[in-house]
């Protein structure tokens, strides 16, 4: 039974690439026939570990490779186009067969075998078809291939777009403070998520504030609504108009986002991000706004020497580099808490951490702060977590 399923998994056209993903390829093992039976045991196990790795049951897993493929159907909704009626017919057979996959059981493993015990794996009741098409209908929000799973991505070494598996879960329920500030960096966001134009941002201030975490939290907060974010490095710059080509006919809305943003005096990689803030048709994407943080208003680095020279036009050349962050659409400073301000943010960490406010915890806190040189919101939370670990 098994291996006559698998066979009829083999006929998939749409999915064909499903196929090369582990959890088929060991399937296939299990039923390949004339196997032996520590091979088709080995196949089992491994088939079982890509489940426990997962989280999730079958049914999960086999979902996730379905939304997680980018196959000519997908891309056809996605571009809005008519499906062919040949493609609606080999899409209903596929899912009816990965349908019939994604209900397996344990059991019917062990018939096979005719063995009294196999390791168990998750399973439940799930339309599998139904699935897939409500998830399709929603592509504007629920995304394909990469994107459907993950909300952070970041440009490889390799010039491929990738997850980052290991992304900041932050939220926006986590922050304390800086509510008017992030609050002007959520609007623009739901701008864009409306199809209204956004603008880009550039979030500036002392470190410690919050400018990447709330950019970050943003990104978790809307992954429902159809946003994703994209890291550059500083050097990947040059790589702009690619990532936003390869973004640019898909039905998200994506961030692009450059951490800790700021250039040297000779360095002329900014021209890129001047280019694409300027409007440049190669720079830029409809679907996508960039957000940048950096320590200081003016991005460029400047020193007295630079207003000397032999540059004809220096005062030209001064102006264009200072004013790169004149670009940005919209600006918005996190500075330097007051003492009040960062009193109330320790008090609030420690509230939600279960810890009393007292005179004391307040003395506490401010010796911690002069002791690593300034008040912050990053400074207020490690203090209360300072806390946490001396009542362990």
């Amino acid at each position: 039974m098994l291996r006559e399923l698998y066979l009829r998994l083999c006929l998939s056209t749409i999915f064909r690439e499903v196929l090369d993903k582990p959890l088929l390829k060991f399937f296939g093992d299990f039923c390949k026939e004339g196997a032996r039976e520590e091979d088709r045991l080995r196949a089992y196990t491994g088939l079982c570990l890509e489940i426990y790795r997962s989280g999730k049951s079958l049914a999960g897993c086999v979902l996730d490779l379905l939304y997680e493929n980018e196959n000519v159907y997908v891309k056809r909704v996605a571009r809005d186009e008519a499906i062919p009626s040949e493609i609606r017919e080999a899409l209903d057979f596929e899912l009816s067969v990965f349908g019939e996959f994604a209900a397996l059981a344990p059991e019917c493993f062990r018939r096979e075998l005719d063995i009294p015990y196999l390791p168990p794996f998750a399973t439940e009741n799930t339309n599998v078809r139904d699935a897939y098409l409500e998830h399709t209908g929603n592509i504007g929000s629920r995304g394909f291939g990469i994107f459907a799973s993950c909300p952070m991505f970041r440009l490889s070494d390799q010039l491929a777009i990738e997850p980052v598996v290991s992304a900041d879960k932050i939220s926006l329920s986590h922050f304390v403070g800086y509510t008017a500030e992030r609050e002007r960096v959520i609007a623009n966001t739901e701008a864009l998520l409306s199809g209204r134009p956004a603008l880009n941002t550039l979030l500036y201030g002392d470190a410690g504030t919050g400018k990447s975490s709330t950019v970050k939290a943003i990104a978790n907060h809307y992954f429902d609504k159809g946003l994703r974010l994209i890291e550059l490095r500083r050097d990947q710059l040059c790589y702009l108009p690619l990532v936003m080509a390869k973004i640019s006919e898909n039905p998200l809305k994506f961030i692009i986002f450059i951490d800790d943003l700021s250039f040297g005096k000779s360095d002329d990689s900014f021209s890129m991000l001047k280019a694409a803030l300027e409007g440049s048709a190669s720079a830029t994407s409809k679907n996508a706004v960039i957000y940048a943080t950096s320590n200081r208003r003016h991005i460029i680095k400047e020193s007295f020497s630079d207003r000397d020279g032999d540059d004809v036009h220096r005062n030209d050349t001064l102006q264009e580099t200072l004013s790169l962050s004149e670009r940005f659409g919209l600006t918005v400073a996190f500075s330097k808490p007051t003492k009040t301000t960062y009193l109330d943010i320790v008090r609030e960490l420690a509230k939600r951490a279960g810890i009393a406010p007292n005179e004391e915890l307040e003395v506490r806190a401010e010796a911690y702060a002069l002791r690593r040189g300034t008040r912050s919101a990053r400074a207020a939370e490690q203090f209360v977590e300072l806390l946490l670990s001396e009542k362990k």
